[in-house]
């Protein structure tokens, strides 16, 4: 910065410029992310555009060019801001009941994330980026719930830590959630991920269920 002759403040060219993107708050952000990720259960990725995300979060679409520059970009934002688990690692004292707690929740909350799954479904495998918020927001937690479960049935001596089927129990349950609507057109409520639970996985992996589970 330089100084005229008449006292006037000049700007030097190689001064760096102010960054002109705004400071929101964290509380206006997961309105945004809220907005976005309704728009995409409602509408679908292809359908979700900056104006509408905008018209229902009440701003600008300057503000969430300047913010997120891009629509993939302001998806995988909102997906990682709203993670959250479906099959949380209740512990009932045994991997049988853990895993049946886990079903009745899933089929409690579990809709809104197979709606999510069905609206990117084409565009994770276009965008790396957003792929890996999908990754991040709905499939790592559900994992890292199972496999918690897991741990604390092989801590307990309730199976072997080497047993062949612990490597397949996520794939399974996670599965299974998210593929019935496709082969179905039905959600897969708690009837059916408990039934899932008690007649298939249960069994294989060579454990009972106790009646107090169920």
């Amino acid at each position: 910065m330089t100084t005229g002759d008449k006292g006037t403040v000049a700007v030097d060219a190689a001064a760096p410029t102010a960054s002109r993107r705004s400071k929101i708050t964290p509380e206006r952000a997961q309105e945004f992310y809220d907005a976005v990720l309704d728009q995409l259960r409602r509408h679908g990725y292809e359908a979700l555009t900056m104006e509408g995300v905008a018209a229902q979060a009440c701003c600008s679409k300057s503000t969430l060019y300047r913010q997120w520059k891009t629509k993939p970009q302001l998806v995988a934002s909102a997906l990682r801001a709203g993670r959250c688990v479906t099959f949380f690692s209740a512990d009932t004292g045994s991997l049988a009941g853990d895993l049946v707690a886990a079903a009745r929740n899933a089929a409690s909350q579990g809709k809104r994330d197979t709606a999510l799954l069905q609206a990117l479904g084409h565009a994770v495998l276009q965008d790396t980026d957003l792929k890996r918020a999908l990754r991040e927001a709905l499939v790592e937690p559900e994992i890292a719930s199972i496999d918690t479960m897991v741990e604390r049935a092989v801590a307990r001596g309730e199976i072997a830590a080497d047993h062949p089927a612990l490597p397949y129990v996520a794939a399974q349950l996670f599965g299974v959630m998210r593929s019935r609507p496709v082969l179905e057109g039905r959600d897969a409520d708690a009837d059916y991920l408990v039934g899932f639970v008690t007649k298939v996985l249960v069994p294989g992996l060579g454990l009972t269920v106790e009646d107090q589970a169920l």
